[in-house]
């Protein structure tokens, strides 16, 4: 009994068979399906190679919202070194709210050389190339950050001379936590002294002819610092051609919140307009000599998130490859078999000739084929 219930349920699966199997002496194999298949074959493995680099790379998908905290602090990472010695400039922040935040905050003055070793020129060299770079192809920051991870740094390296020249330039890096309202990072001639009606800085004690700020950007970004972003004002030198000469960089940031296979972090990226002018009274151009930037914070957040094609999705991919493949140059191979039969079957046909018309001794012709005879008696 359970051997008879067995035999049934084979015979039913049997009938269920999708793909049944054509005995070998009925299978019929020519040159040209072979041609096709080897075709078909070789198609299937690269399209299958190329599909699987697809489903090994992965994208940047963004979401905007609006931005809601406003009660954290902005934090600004600063790397800047100005033309002049350090005992003449200050460097600080006054927001919208005209709160001062002083560089002692978190800012360190360093004395330095302004010109740079070979190797830091080849450095400042390269950064500039990326970043002429970005700006034609967008799509490059995609790249930069997927890349980016906490072990690298773009930060300038150290020199790698020891140059006995005085020093002659002032690097201040470090970085300070402000508002999250507009404000306005400036480095200007004289240290910045605080006043109960406003914003001082002094600057009476400082020659008039020893301001000097030529200036070069090594790094400057805004939350949490990600080694190996770059950012658009990074690697921008500036040369001054007059005393007094007013740089301005007015910059609109978004707060970004990053989430990569290699990193998460709540960063902020931006845009700058730069701007820069001679002060002269005479002349109606008024204004302070110095470095001024100017930054306003976006209300939209941007999450940007790296995503990966799914394994459901890359092998549906897949079967649609080799089953497309089959049934398409099974369908090519079938319509250019019939191609030539027709083809052929109208040249076997050309080659039976009609019959010649038999001439008659009084000139006339024939030309009515001979009826067949019955021979049967």
């Amino acid at each position: 009994m359970r051997r008879l219930n067995r035999k049934k349920t084979l015979s039913l699966v049997k009938e269920l068979d999708a793909f049944p199997k054509v005995p070998d002496s009925y299978v019929e194999t020519s040159a040209s399906g072979g041609t096709v298949s080897l075709i078909a074959f070789t198609t299937m493995a690269l399209l299958t190679i190329m599909e699987f680099s697809v489903y090994q790379d992965t994208w940047m998908k963004y979401e905007y919202e609006v931005d809601k905290d406003f009660s954290s602090k902005l934090r600004i990472n600063i790397d800047i070194t100005v033309a002049m010695k350090c005992q003449y400039i200050g460097a600080d922040v006054l927001d919208l709210a005209e709160t001062m935040v002083a560089s002692a905050d978190g800012l360190v003055y360093e004395p330095v050389i302004f010109d740079l070793s070979p190797q830091q020129k080849e450095w400042q060299r390269m950064l500039q190339l990326i970043q002429s770079r970005l700006q034609e192809e967008h799509s490059l920051q995609d790249v930069i950050f997927k890349s980016a991870f906490k072990s690298t740094s773009t930060a300038l390296p150290p020199r790698e001379d020891d140059s006995s020249q005085p020093p002659d330039a002032c690097r201040i890096r470090g970085h300070l936590y402000v508002n999250k309202v507009a404000g306005n990072f400036h480095i200007t001639v004289g240290k910045a002294i605080p006043h109960p009606r406003g914003h001082a800085h002094l600057a009476a004690l400082v020659n008039h002819d020893s301001y000097n700020f030529s200036h070069r950007i090594d790094h400057l970004s805004f939350g949490e610092l990600v080694p190996g972003i770059i950012n658009p004002l990074d690697g921008t030198e500036k040369i001054a051609l007059d005393h007094n000469q007013m740089f301005q960089y007015f910059i609109t940031i978004v707060p970004t919140k990053l989430h990569t296979y290699k990193i998460s972090a709540d960063t902020h990226q931006f845009s700058v307009t730069e701007r820069e002018r001679v002060i002269n009274h005479a002349a109606g151009s008024h204004g302070v000599s110095g470095i001024f930037m100017k930054y306003d914070l976006s209300s939209l957040m941007v999450t940007v998130t790296e995503e990966h094609m799914p394994f459901w999705q890359f092998f549906v991919r897949l079967c649609g490859i080799v089953g497309g493949i089959f049934s398409t140059t099974g369908m090519l191979h079938g319509i250019g078999k019939f191609i030539v039969e027709i083809i052929y079957c109208r040249f076997r046909l050309g080659a039976y000739k009609p019959i010649s018309s038999i001439p008659f001794e009084d000139g006339h012709t024939d030309n009515h084929l001979p009826l067949l005879e019955n021979n049967t008696h």
